[in-house]
């Protein structure tokens, strides 16, 4: 039976290829199922694929804003993508500027506001897909330091998407960082937003937690990245979500039944499972 979903996992990396059967062993174990996201041409295709062969994997397609610079937006390919029945969702997408100044110094990009042009249109144009097909965003935010720059010019792009299409502009804000002020604004436009394990082991995130109800609110690995307390070090994987709802529960202060089936249902109700 399942009690929870990780919303967020690339079982489709490299990093899973040798023992995949026993991660889900271990997954189901647990009783989580999880969303598989795609994060370039390649890892959709593959995401697709480990949800057509596994019926407690769905999967998500897009091209993550920083991953590859070079990697060019194959319209034709992502919309054939997004209508497969498997497909719940838009993304790994939207924009990072964490590292532009890095990136600028090791020459993998030239200039940082044309960069900052590039991750700008290319969201534009998943969020574009996403209205067409009427499933949700699975929003990548990641501002420079010190800042809420990414945020703040995504909830831009969100709210001209909004005005266009109206409700078909909708998703989720994955591994978010944001503080209260970004999340009332997410809020305000209807969108969920994703804790990861970090609630483990850091309480940086801890009041703006509390300030997002329960019901706007998912829980996700980001496996093979960031596992929580007591894994950390190690590869994550699906199944150390429970860690992850444990911590929801105890810094929000509510019974653990509750924030699992209230998390399970949100899952289900934004995605469409």
């Amino acid at each position: 039976m399942m009690k929870y979903i990780d919303i967020h996992s690339h079982l489709n990396d490299k990093r899973f290829e040798e023992d995949l059967p026993l991660v889900l062993l271990r997954m189901r174990a647990a009783h989580v199922a999880s969303i598989v996201v795609g994060t370039d041409k390649a890892m959709s295709l593959r995401a697709i694929a480990l949800a057509e062969e596994h019926s407690d994997i769905w999967a998500t397609i897009g091209v993550h804003p920083t991953d590859d610079p070079l990697e060019t937006y194959d319209e034709a390919a992502y919309c054939k993508m997004a209508k497969h029945p498997r497909v719940v969702g838009i993304g790994e997408c939207g924009i990072d500027y964490f590292r532009l100044e890095d990136d600028r110094a090791r020459g993998r990009i030239e200039n940082m506001d044309a960069e900052a042009d590039r991750q700008q249109e290319l969201f534009t144009r998943q969020m574009d897909l996403a209205a067409a097909v009427d499933k949700p965003l699975m929003i990548h935010g990641r501002p420079e330091k010190g800042s809420m720059d990414a945020y703040e010019d995504i909830l831009h792009i969100l709210k001209n998407g909004q005005e266009r299409y109206g409700g078909r502009v909708k998703g989720n804000v994955h591994f978010f960082v944001g503080d209260t002020i970004i999340a009332k604004q997410f809020l305000d436009m209807g969108f969920t937003m994703s804790f990861t394990g970090v609630l483990t082991f850091s309480h940086d995130y801890d009041e703006v937690l509390k300030y997002i109800p329960l019901g706007s609110l998912h829980v996700e690995t980001d496996a093979p990245y960031v596992a929580p307390a007591p894994y950390r070090g190690k590869r994550n994987e699906p199944a150390y979500v429970l860690e992850t709802v444990r911590a929801v529960a105890e810094i929000k202060g509510i019974d653990s039944e509750i924030v699992t089936e209230t998390l399970l249902e949100n899952a289900k109700r934004i995605f469409c499972l």
